[in-house]
This record gives structure tokens, sequence and C-alpha cells, in this order.
């Protein structure tokens, strides 16, 4: 196999005081895996050729730009700087390159969020999106956690949090309400059930997906409960875990602009007179360095549009 040098001959571009451009795609790349060796087919290259020229970007530059784990590498502060930057360019210079070859036809946008969001507020409304922009074809990142983006490919992003990201323009959406929410035939069984009869009962819980997400224990614990839960039916999704509610398996606890929906049915309602703000609003974000496409554009006015009718509805008796 080829050593990097051999197959990419281009140094250091001396009019812009740059490091070797060989060396930043290797990082690139390498920060984009989390991984040298998960790297290395991409580069077509050993991980050892990789390694050297992350040492030679890290002496050059004087910081060091990675932390080795035993699992892979992880950014340091300066390597997510470096990151950010070296991946919003290439994604430009890649929105260029193909608006060139396309003849800037290409009418294409990328959209990331979590698949909960997705499943149970994006992609239902998106019929009504269509019939106004047909000719717009929409490409969906969806992961529970942020990490699995690749933020090189994405247009627009919707997420939960305090509105603040490094190098991303946000604009809020609308805020979020959490409370338990079951059948009615379970709420029927546990009717009068108050918020400190809740451990008692099967509550349907969901493992870590992100840092901003609530556990029963940590709601119950805002709340001021007097017992936790000591066994909780645990489920990889909201959805999933929305699912057994629905079926009478439990209790969970809801986010309001998920599933609402889903009370308006009456498939689940209300259960006790727990309710509390989330940790967080709806923002729709993207890279202060990227310019939207007159496509992407379109989306997010039109996300915008939906986030006002989500806003305006009125929360259930005794929220907001």
């Amino acid at each position: 196999m080829k050593s990097i040098h051999e197959r990419n001959p281009i140094m250091a571009r001396t009019h812009y005081d740059l490091p070797s451009l060989t060396a930043l795609a290797v990082f690139e790349a390498t920060a984009r895996h989390a991984s040298l060796k998960a790297a290395a087919p991409e580069l077509n290259v050993t991980s050892g050729a990789i390694s050297r020229q992350v040492k030679a970007l890290e002496a050059e530059l004087g910081v060091s730009l990675f932390l080795r784990t035993g699992r892979g590498v992880t950014l340091t502060a300066a390597g997510e700087e470096l990151y950010a930057t070296l991946a919003a360019g290439f994604s430009r210079i890649s929105d260029v390159s193909r608006s060139l070859k396309r003849g800037d036809k290409s009418r294409n946008v990328t959209i990331a969020s979590t698949d909960t969001t997705a499943s149970m507020w994006l992609v239902p409304r998106m019929p009504a999106f269509w019939q106004r922009h047909p000719d717009i074809i929409i490409d969906h990142q969806l992961a529970e956690n942020s990490v699995s983006f690749r933020p090189e490919v994405l247009d627009l992003r919707i997420r939960h949090g305090h509105g603040s990201w490094l190098n991303d323009k946000a604009e809020p959406l609308f805020d979020e309400w959490l409370y338990p929410v079951c059948s009615p035939d379970f709420a029927a069984r546990h009717a009068g059930a108050t918020m400190n009869d809740l451990p008692e009962l099967r509550l349907l819980d969901i493992d870590w997906v992100a840092p901003d997400w609530v556990t029963w224990e940590a709601a119950l614990q805002q709340a001021g409960a007097k017992a936790f839960p000591r066994h909780a039916r645990r489920f990889g999704k909201f959805s999933l875990a929305v699912q057994a509610a629905t079926a009478g398996q439990g209790v969970v606890l809801g986010w309001h602009r998920m599933i609402r929906p889903l009370l308006e049915k009456g498939e689940l309602v209300r259960l006790t007179e727990l309710m509390f703000p989330a940790p967080g609003s709806y923002w729709l974000t993207w890279s202060k360095d990227r310019k939207l496409s007159p496509a992407a554009i379109e989306l997010r006015d039109w996300i915008h549009e939906q986030a006002a009718e989500e806003q305006a509805h009125a929360l259930p008796s005794g929220l907001g």
C-alpha cells in the first residue's frame, strides 16, 4: 500500500499559510470516524500512516488534536475547533462542486433530527410540504445520539436544547412539557392515582439516548416524590415506549409535542397531576459557515410555519 505522500503529493499552500492539505484531510476523516482504524479504508492507507500525519499536524500547530482511548480517539477543544471549520469548509466545497456539475438544478435538502422528532412530529407533516414543493427531495438523517450525525452533509437540523451551539445559527421553534401518560384502560384501573403512587405502577422508561433525556427517576426527583421506581421496563426508543403505553403495558413520561396527536385521538390519557417543562426547547439550526440553498430556505420557512401552528395549540388542562 502506498504512503499518503506517494498518493497525495499536495503539500502546504504557502499563500494561505496552511498546514499540509493532506494532513488536514487525514485529520478530518479521522475526526469524523473517531477512529484511525475506521478512517483507514476511506483514505486507502494504513492506520500507521494516518497516525504519522496526525502527529505531524499536531507538531506543526503546537497543540494536541486528539485524546487516544481504548476504543479510538476523541477530539480535544482545539481539535473540535479545527474539525468544525474543516467540515464546514469541505461541505461548502462539496456544495459548490455539485452545483457546478448539475447546473445548480439540485433540489435536495438534508435535515437531521432524532428518530423521535422525525417519526412523531416532522414526517407526519411532510405530505403538506411535498404538495407545495413536489420538486424538492428531502434526505433525513436520523439518530437519537447527535454524535452519530454527519455535520458536513447537513443543511438543517431540528434539535432540543437551550439554543447555543458552537458554529451554528439557531432559531426557536417551540417549547416542550412532560407528564405521565397511559392507555385509557390502564388509567381506569388506577383511577385516583397521584404522583406519589407512580413508583408503584408499571413505568416505561427509555435507556440513555441524549444528554437532556429525562428519565423517570429524574422526573420524580424533580417533582419531590417520596419514592423512586425500583423496576422499570426499559426501551431503546421513545416511540417504542409510547407504543407499549398505548397497548396498556404501563405509564410513559410523555413529551407533549410528540404525543399530542395520540392524546387527541384518545389513545393516550394523562395520569396524575405531575407535569413540568422540559429542560430546553426545540430549535432549527444550521452551520453559520454554510449558505442555505433556495430549497433549504423553503424547508426552513415551512418548518417555522408548522412550529407556529404547534405553539398555538392549547396545552392540556393544567399546563402552561
